[in-house]
């Protein structure tokens, strides 16, 4: 309709010139308004674009943040767990180095300590084999064993401990016999404790011979 009334838009920007305050066309005037609204328009929509891609990167770092503090309590729940397992070995193995020490302890007791009763027992069967008499009498090959069983097994030697004037004492009674066949003694042996040395000594050593002719064989007396 502008262009109809005569007035193109090139001649109504060239009426606006330096000395010119309005087009010739009224319906010009109004245009740039709506342009600028356009483009204010335009303008906030992209502005809400990217205030709405806004939310969307938060949910993602929060995602990934989530994720990280998940990976750390699990690998501080595995840390925990790898504690706890190797605090029950450890445990483990001190009993287990605590049970071995005590073995042996009790073998070195049983089989080299002085007061033990079975090393007590080895040095007096030592003692009838070496000696003149109970060879003699029992022949060779002298061997030792406790009281039998019912089922004919020969327990340990039998001893008791007692304690005269402070003094610890030991008594041993144990059997031998040898090559002579029918030939069969009862040794008897007693001990008692030296303070100054804390081990045990000798009191004395016996064999009574159980076949005919009986009669007693003293290896060793210190009373």
């Amino acid at each position: 309709a502008a262009w109809a009334a005569g007035c193109s838009p090139l001649a109504g920007w060239a009426l606006l010139g330096p000395g010119t305050r309005s087009c010739s066309c009224p319906g010009w005037r109004h245009q740039p308004p709506l342009l600028l609204g356009a483009a204010r328009q335009s303008f906030g929509t992209r502005a809400g674009g990217l205030k709405a891609a806004k939310p969307g990167g938060n949910s993602k770092d929060v995602s990934v943040q989530r994720a990280l503090n998940e990976e750390t309590l699990v690998s501080a729940a595995q840390k925990v767990k790898e504690a706890g397992r190797d605090f029950t070995y450890f445990i483990v193995v001190l009993v287990g180095i605590g049970v071995t020490g005590g073995l042996f302890y009790v073998i070195f007791k049983e089989l080299f300590s002085s007061s033990s009763p079975n090393k007590i027992y080895g040095d007096a069967l030592e003692k009838c084999r070496s000696h003149p008499e109970i060879i003699a009498v029992f022949g060779d090959s002298i061997k030792g064993y406790g009281e039998a069983t019912r089922r004919g097994r020969r327990q340990h030697v039998s001893h008791i401990e007692y304690v005269k004037d402070g003094l610890k004492h030991m008594r041993l009674k144990f059997y031998i016999e040898g090559t002579e066949s029918g030939k069969q003694g009862t040794v008897h042996v007693e001990v008692k404790e030296n303070l100054e040395t804390g081990r045990f000594e000798v009191r004395y050593i016996f064999v009574d011979v159980e076949t005919y002719p009986r009669r007693t064989i003293v290896i060793e007396d210190n009373r």
